[in-house]
This record gives C-alpha cells, structure tokens and sequence, in this order.
C-alpha cells in the first residue's frame, strides 16, 4: 500500500467530515433548507478523491469530469425539488459547498493537500460564521461600500500608471511615493473608520475615544469638549440627573491623543525603521505621559456617579478620491517645504514647517520627515522635527477643549496637556545633550 495515498484519502475524508458536520447541525435546525449532513459531505469528498486518482492512473481527465458532472446533476435536482416543496426560494449554500468538498477531495489526491485543507477551514468557516457575516454586511452602507470601492481603484488602477521619479529640482515630488503614502494613510484611517462601527458608539466613552482617535484625534477632541459644554448647560438647567462624567471625557480625549502617538510610531517603523531609536526618546516619553494620565482620569471616572452615556463621536467614512487628492497635495506641499528648507535653512526652518504643518495634520509632516530621512544627522533631524509636529498639535486641541470645552474638563485636561508637552520638552533637552 502506497502510504502517501492512503493518506491523502484520508485528508480527503476528514475534509468532507468537517464541512459535513457543520451542515449536519444545519440539517438539524432546518431539514427544508440542507442538501445533506455529514455522511453525503464525507462520501463527495471521497468520490471526488477516488475520481481524481482513477483519472491520474488511467492518464484520462473524463473520469473525473463526468463524476464532477453527476455530483452537479445532483445538485441541481435537489435544488429543483427544494424549490418544489417550499414557496420560498430556497439558497444555494449546500449544494454549492457539496461541489466545492467534490472538488477539495479532488485536490488533496492531485497533489495539494495543504491549500485543500486550507481552503476547507476557510469553507466551514464561512459556513458557520452565516450570521455574523449577514449582520457585517447590513452594517456597510452604500457610502462605505463605495468608498471601499474608490480605495481599490486608488490602489489598483491609479497607481500602477504613476511615473516613480521626482517632477522637481529639489527631488522631493515622486507621483508614485506620493500616491503610495495617500493609500496608507486612507488605508489606516479606513481601518479605523471600520473599527468605529464595528465597536459602536455605546460601549463606554474609553473606547469611543479609542476608535475615534483612530479615525481623527482632532474631531474626537472637538466632539468631547463640545460634549462637556452641552453637559455643563444642561446641568445648569436641570441640576438631576448629571450627565457625562468629566473624568470619563477627560479619559476619551487622552486616549484618542494616546492613538495619535501610537499612529506616528507605526507610520515610521512601516516607512523608515532606521528612525525609531532616535525618535523613541521623546515618543516613548509623550507616550508614556499620555498613557499615565488617561489611566488616572479612567481610574476616577469609575468612581463617578452613574451617568447618561458616553459621548458619541459623529464620524464618517474617511476615504473618498477628493479627500485623498487634497492630503496628496497637503503631503506634497509639506514634502516641498521640507527639502527647500533642508536646502536652505536646515536647522530652524525645518522645524518651522513642522510646527506649521503640525497645527493642521501631524501624518503629512511625519510621512514626509520619515521618508527624506537617509541617515546620521538627516534622522536625528526627523526625529525632532516630528516632535515638534506633535507638540504642536497637542497643543492645539489643548487649546481647542479651553476654548470650547466648560465645567472640570478644562482645568482638568489642561493639566495633562502641560504634563504632556513638560515631559516632552524635558525628553528633548535629554536628546540634545545627549
């Protein structure tokens, strides 16, 4: 007895059992719907490895193809008798993976029994995770189903037909880097627009800060300080019942800020790992300071009064052709500035244009920074400059929740932003003498 055989028809069998054992409990929650269970999965997957290897032996395909044929009349016929016995229209999920556990079996005994067991977990999981994967689908509306779309075109078709090489002088503007950077921040905003819809906006304001932070740390901020004027209002008027904790926003925003700084260090070690060791310095110490603080204002948040519910972040699907153009040119304005002042005023200029563009974005002036940093002083330079990015922006929703922000929140956050740009400022002192 061949042994290899013997066990390539046992692959196939086990594959047949496994789909066959999740149809079996389907056929036994609705025998109306199932095409069969576990023993007509288990014997197609053998038909379909003793066909291929009859077909293999004799050096003919036909055996296979006309069994492939007789699995797929009987497929249809239990389709149409379904049909018959039922007003509804039945589905075709049986029938279908009864051709697919044929065509597995067929695999296994050919030569590929790896990518057939692969393909069988893949098939059984699809098959049990039914309605998980309906309830994902009526979640994605027709915008995100479109933005996904327009995603794929950028990435697909737009891309490949760009000139990889600089259009100007200095060699900062490369159409296809340019582009390429575009899709990775949309890809990462995209995630996290998924994210926040997947997590919902009810299950506590940490999270919710969370997964906002991942679409925009900006808008969280603006959302929460926004919330807490509502909810000193309200309070005024209507002293019972309180409304949203001030520590729990509090909480929120640091942790969006935390996301933020998580982001820039995963933009940089996906597009220049070389700069990580001198960036972790003030990074790792924002990061720290950050992730202290949220922890502290969480901690109490606890320990408040029952509230109404957390704040909800009004997001929307962050990916569209015209949003992607504006950051691609936001990105490569950026990019210009930063080389004409490497060129001409390399030491303050360039943190100059961090600091401006830092006020808007930070991932425009971190890719930049990340990508035109080759070595020695170059990283040393990035490094700086992208602290001082965040910095700035840090410092502009620090002072977004004390224009618009009321009640505790403000003393409360304002404190944190200056623990967080202290430890930052002090890390940078650190570095320099260094």
């Amino acid at each position: 007895m061949d042994l290899i055989v013997a066990r390539n028809f046992l692959i196939a069998l086990l594959i047949g059992a496994l789909i066959g054992i999740e149809r079996e409990k389907k056929k036994v929650a609705d025998p109306s719907q199932a095409f069969g269970g576990i023993r007509t999965y288990t014997l197609l997957a053998l038909l379909g490895a003793a066909s291929a290897w009859l077909a293999r032996e004799l050096g003919t395909p036909w055996v296979f193809a006309a069994v492939l044929a007789v699995v797929g009349a009987a497929v249809v016929a239990s389709y149409v008798l379904q049909g018959r016995a039922s007003n509804e229209t039945p589905g075709l999920t049986s029938e279908v993976a009864a051709l697919v556990v044929c065509l597995l079996g067929a695999m296994v005994v050919v030569g590929n029994p790896t990518l057939a067991v692969a393909l069988a977990v893949i098939t059984s999981a699809l098959l049990a995770y039914k309605q998980p994967l309906h309830g994902m689908v009526q979640r994605i509306g027709i915008e995100d189903l479109y933005a996904g779309i327009k995603l794929l075109i950028a990435s697909c078709i737009v891309l490949p037909l760009l000139p990889d090489h600089t259009l100007d002088r200095w060699g900062a503007i490369n159409p296809y880097t340019l582009w390429l950077l575009v899709i990775l921040i949309s890809g990462l905003s995209l995630l996290g627009y998924v994210a926040v819809r997947m997590l919902g906006h009810s299950n506590g304001t940490a999270i919710t800060g969370i997964a906002g932070g991942l679409v925009s740390s900006t808008a969280t901020t603006l959302s929460f300080a926004r919330t807490s004027a509502a909810d000193a209002a309200a309070d005024a008027a209507h002293p019972a019942p309180p409304h949203a904790s001030h520590h729990a926003l509090c909480a929120g925003i640091l942790l969006s800020w935390l996301v933020m700084l998580l982001r820039v260090g995963v933009l940089v070690a996906m597009l220049n790992p070389a700069l990580l060791p001198s960036l972790a310095v003030t990074l790792g110490a924002m990061t720290l300071a950050n992730a202290g603080f949220a922890l502290w204002h969480y901690r109490a948040s606890r320990h408040d009064s029952p509230r109404a519910g957390p704040a909800a972040v009004a997001v929307r699907n962050p990916f569209s052709l015209s949003a992607a153009i504006r950051f691609g040119a936001l990105f490569a304005l950026v990019m210009l500035c930063v080389k004409i002042a490497q060129a001409h005023a390399p030491g303050f200029g360039v943190y100059l244009v961090s600091a401006l563009a830092g006020l808007v974005d930070v991932d425009a002036i971190t890719l930049s920074m990340a990508a035109s940093a080759q070595g020695g002083e170059l990283l040393v330079q990035a490094s700086r400059a992208i602290t001082v990015a965040v910095l700035a922006n840090t410092l502009v929703k620090g002072a977004m929740v004390l224009v618009l922000g009321r009640g505790p929140l403000r003393g409360q956050l304002t404190r944190a932003a200056g623990g967080i740009l202290a430890v930052a400022l002090l890390a940078l002192l650190a570095q320099a003498a260094a």
